[in-house]
């Protein structure tokens, strides 16, 4: 039996976990409902202001940047 190339782990072993928000064929849509939790949540403990406004690309390089600033996710 042969797997797809994108979901075998050997092929990817970090699956697309890695792809540039900025290359996201999606990116510029808004973002998700769970993106936008998150981020609210982030942006509370990191006393920033929360743009609702962000697309999911704007958003996932929001999150890292919270991320490393508050220190979860690591």
């Amino acid at each position: 039996m042969t797997t797809k190339p994108d979901t075998d782990p050997k092929a990817h072993p970090t699956g697309n976990a890695v792809k540039d928000p900025d290359h996201w064929t999606t990116g510029g849509e808004p973002m998700t409902g769970a993106q936008a939790s998150y981020l609210q949540t982030l942006s509370e403990e990191a006393g920033k202001e929360f743009d609702p406004e962000l697309s999911k690309a704007e958003a996932s390089k929001e999150i890292d940047a919270l991320q490393g600033e508050t220190g979860r996710g690591e």
